[in-house]
């Protein structure tokens, strides 16, 4: 048995969690199901699945090895269909990662649009303000908002996001509204920091001359993730800098107030990440290019 063959076989398995249940989907006797699976594990040289009279499981192994072979098969459908007269369905997994905000507030609200266009994806959407990475989690793409650190990775960039300076109106009647930068001493920042334990930074602004200035500030709180810092501002516990599209319906409702336009952190860049491959399978071209159309058209009508 060839090794595609065999991985399609696994794969169903894998999924069925029987042998039983796959060789009648597939009519197949049961002993070639199991024999593809032997011949997988002598391969490779380790166990794919746990085999009880009651029921089969993946091991840790056959997990990665599932997820990697799914992927696989599906890139082989997809090569297969670029020499067909008509344009192939999109069919596969897509794993993708993306900040919290722009998951919940733009990408989901959207998305039963995309999967109703490309009824043969699968979509793992992950949403953490933890640095996933992209190749050892098997990440085929990823969106990430500020500054970037993978130099592995090929980055295409999408726009950038103009940051405004915010807070409470209970905040402010409480320590009153700063005018000028000297007025912070009176006041205090919540910090963000994606890995607790790290030295937080302080209130961000580029001067006239382009220059970036970091003036610390005191916090009563620190956060690492961007639910958290939204919701402590809204709770009055200090100013946050943040992107304004995020912000707009805060603003326009009066539940935060812009503070110290003229001494704005600098615009927060959105780069698309992927791997450096010389085939970028179609499904995740077109899932990026959706993206990257989303995003732009946020920002233009964020201004």
């Amino acid at each position: 048995m060839n090794q595609l063959d065999a991985m399609r076989i696994y794969v169903r398995v894998a999924e069925l969690a029987s042998f039983t249940a796959t060789a009648e989907q597939l009519g197949l006797p049961k002993a070639s199901v199991s024999a593809a699976v032997q011949q997988l594990e002598n391969q490779l040289g380790t166990r794919l699945l746990h085999r009880t009279t009651r029921r089969v499981q993946m091991t840790q192994d056959g997990q990665v090895f599932y997820e990697r072979s799914r992927d696989m098969l599906a890139d082989m459908e997809e090569l297969q269909g670029l020499f067909h007269a008509g344009p192939a369905e999109l069919r596969g997994r897509l794993r993708v990662d993306m900040p919290q905000a722009i998951a919940r507030d733009l990408v989901i609200p959207q998305l039963p649009g995309f999967l109703d266009a490309h009824p043969g994806l699968e979509v793992e959407l992950s949403s953490t303000d933890r640095r996933v990475d992209l190749v050892r989690e098997g990440f085929d793409c990823v969106l990430r908002v500020g500054s970037l650190v993978d130099s592995s990775l090929i980055a295409r960039p999408i726009g950038s996001y103009n940051m405004v300076n915010c807070a409470s109106p209970a905040y402010l009647a409480q320590h009153g509204t700063p005018h000028t930068l000297g007025d912070l001493a009176a006041h205090r920042l919540i910090h963000y920091m994606p890995t607790l334990g790290g030295r937080p930074g302080g209130f961000e602004h580029v001067d006239a001359d382009g220059v970036l200035h970091s003036l610390p500030m005191p916090a009563v709180l620190t956060v690492n993730a961007t639910f958290a810092y939204e919701g402590a501002c809204l709770a009055g516990l200090g100013i946050i800098q943040v992107p304004r599209a995020g912000m707009r319906g805060h603003l326009e409702a009066g539940r935060l107030i812009e503070i110290l336009p003229e001494f704005s952190a600098p615009p927060m860049p959105i780069t698309l990440l992927y791997a450096n491959r010389r085939h970028l399978p179609r499904r995740v071209q077109v899932f990026m290019r959706w993206l990257a159309e989303l995003i732009s058209a946020r920002l233009a009508e964020a201004g």
